[in-house]
């Protein structure tokens, strides 16, 4: 399993991009944590602007797709996107998030959370 974090305005454009890459099946679940502030120097300035952080759950597979479509939905010019790998968790989460990523399994409850 792999996470990615990644930081975005937290209004429109966290859910939005959260509910694009779940609906599109590169992400099985995205976690949007608000009330982020975030200073940083960017095009010679210190910025100081509220932000959402996002934790999205995908597997290995999806990865080089995700990144492409990622650049597509994110609105900033420079966006964050830190992959972190997962070495060890439950093994039951890591079958929920391959079966709800890529393509859709036939028939049934594929995909739907433990």
């Amino acid at each position: 399993m792999i996470y990615f974090c990644v930081a975005t305005a937290p209004e429109k454009d966290a859910p939005e991009l959260a509910r694009r890459l779940v609906e599109e099946r590169l992400a099985a679940c995205v976690s949007i944590l608000p009330g982020v502030r975030s200073i940083f120097r960017f095009e010679g300035a210190v910025r100081d602007e509220a932000e959402a952080v996002l934790f999205i759950k995908t597997a290995p597979r999806t990865a080089g797709g995700f990144e492409r479509r990622f650049r597509e939905l994110h609105p900033y010019d420079c966006p964050e996107l830190l992959m972190i790998p997962v070495e060890q968790g439950l093994e039951e989460y890591f079958q929920w998030v391959i079966a709800s990523t890529g393509a859709p399994a036939s028939g049934g409850n594929a995909g739907e959370k433990p």
